[in-house]
């Protein structure tokens, strides 16, 4: 049977509202760091509850859009609001946690295993990674391609063809991960400091220390702002 003839679903009040804020700022020349009107006088011109507007402003939050300043109303963060499709964003909140587990799993083991046995090759390939997410960071980045390095280093430092083979198949999910959480306010400074104490660990064969290390990274990554994110909430 197919579903081709489903019901189709009605657009949420929100997403309307989120349409019209693209509109609004493309329209009217706005950049990063300009501010966005307050919710209650959105609310007031659209025609809509703050409930609807409220909903909207999270989820630019969660797509790393604009910055919500508690008590200081919303700032852009880019010059424009591409705003990914609900239904997208709906599908990537399902799937997030089970990818959170498999990282935790296989990456804390990956990095207990690089203790014991990198090479100076491999501790060389991990420096470079850190340089190149300190310099992204340094020119305002998100840091993506240095840690998305980095973790590929500790990988090939633990020398297991079949992990190594486990976190290639889901390679596409873990870049997924990395991009939520890298776009979290403040996140790629402490995310580089969190590589920071992995290397030391690796370097000074440490497995325990590694793999803990690596357990409290990849737990920071999990806290996300698209987890705590209900897209039912504002129709």
């Amino acid at each position: 049977m197919t579903d081709a003839l489903r019901p189709m679903s009605k657009q949420r009040l929100y997403e309307q509202v989120l349409d019209r804020l693209r509109q609004y700022v493309a329209e009217g020349g706005l950049k990063a760091g300009d501010r966005l009107p307050p919710e209650r006088d959105l609310a007031q011109r659209l025609g809509v509850s703050r409930a609807s507007v409220k909903q909207a402003i999270v989820v630019l939050e969660v797509q790393g859009l604009v910055e919500a300043r508690h008590g200081g109303g919303t700032y852009l963060v880019r010059d424009s609001l591409d705003v990914e499709s609900v239904e997208k964003l709906v599908e990537r909140r399902r799937r997030l946690p089970d990818v959170l587990d498999a990282r935790e799993a296989l990456e804390t083991k990956l990095a207990e295993l690089a203790a014991e046995r990198r090479t100076e090759e491999d501790l060389t390939a991990m420096r470079q990674a850190l340089a190149r997410m300190a310099e992204e960071i340094e020119q305002g980045r998100h840091g993506v391609d240095g840690d998305r390095l980095f973790h590929a280093a500790v990988t090939a430092a633990a020398h297991s063809s079949i992990l190594a083979e486990f976190m290639r198949s889901i390679s596409d999910q873990i870049a997924e991960s990395r991009t939520e959480s890298l776009r979290q306010p403040g996140r790629p400074t402490r995310s580089y400091a969190q590589h920071e104490a992995i290397l030391d660990a690796i370097t000074d064969r440490r497995p325990g220390a590694a793999a803990a290390a690596m357990r409290r990274h990849v737990r920071t990554v999990a806290k996300v702002r698209l987890l705590d994110w209900d897209p039912g909430e504002g129709e």
